[in-house]
């Protein structure tokens, strides 16, 4: 069975949504885990008390990790609460939709800000920090960096950013036997797709009956792939990007052009 036990893990972005759900299973599987937070201190404070009172271990702290003094704190206070992490979940992010001709350049810094320089900051703390046996690293990127939907070109730039980033970080980090991995979540019922009313809209129920397993992904499936590549079952695996779609592309590449030219300009940040 698979088993975290003696691992600190730091989950970025984890106060609700997919990174919740990301920390629950790690901490459930025996980690420790840091719930990062930036915003959310209630959402975060919430999920490290589901993580005890299941008699995990964990604890909710504050960071930016866009900035490299908060992250730098987010690695200390980890390691003195639960000592050195060996698993890091950049899965802090942000969309953005809408069209070209209105992103700025304070729009392009938000998103790659968090979206790729938030995970070289944090790969950069971990290295301090994970000890010589090694660790794992796994990013959570998008499907829309290979296959870009309507709008989408900020997020997709920014992901594509990331699965490059993946590649490249497995090699380098390779000798210091630290792993690193990303996951690519396509239809995945999240916070944004409630947002725009797609969560259990004639749409999402039709997106569902094409895939082959006749469901959308769920944050929970995200959860347990994710726990797999910081588990020592996976330690023969790095520079993979998985993709977790239930065989379809991501799930406004289904919606009709006209309908994501309603839903431009759509924002939203797990953080």
């Amino acid at each position: 069975m698979m088993s975290l036990t003696g691992k600190v893990a730091i989950v970025t972005g984890a106060s609700s949504g997919i990174g919740g759900a990301l920390a629950k299973c790690l901490g459930a599987l025996g980690a420790a885990v840091a719930v990062n937070y930036s915003s959310n201190k209630e959402g975060a404070e919430h999920t490290g008390a589901e993580i005890t009172r299941k008699g995990g271990r964990a604890v909710a702290i504050h960071a930016d990790v866009s900035i490299a003094a908060d992250v730098e704190r987010l690695f200390r206070e980890t390691t003195k609460v639960f000592g050195p992490p060996s698993v890091l979940v950049n899965n802090a992010g942000r969309y953005d939709f809408g069209p070209i001709d209105v992103v700025i350049e304070e729009a392009f810094h938000r998103e790659f800000n968090l979206n790729v320089l938030a995970p070289i900051l944090t790969v950069q703390e971990a290295v301090k920090y994970f000890p010589e046996t090694g660790g794992s690293i796994i990013n959570i990127s998008s499907n829309t960096s290979e296959n870009p939907v309507y709008n989408s070109a900020l997020y997709s730039a920014s992901k594509g950013a990331l699965d490059t980033l993946t590649a490249a970080l497995a090699k380098e980090l390779g000798p210091r036997r630290i792993r690193v991995n990303a996951v690519a979540p396509g239809s995945t019922v999240t916070e944004g797709i409630h947002r725009i009313a797609l969560a259990g809209s004639e749409l999402e129920k039709t997106t569902a009956a094409a895939t082959p397993l006749g469901r959308c992904g769920q944050r929970e499936d995200l959860a347990r792939l994710v726990a797999f590549l910081a588990s020592d079952e996976s330690a023969w695996m790095t520079g993979e990007l998985i993709t977790a779609s239930v065989g379809l592309g991501p799930l406004f590449s289904e919606i009709p052009e006209r309908r994501l030219k309603r839903v431009k300009n759509l924002v939203f940040t797990e953080t």
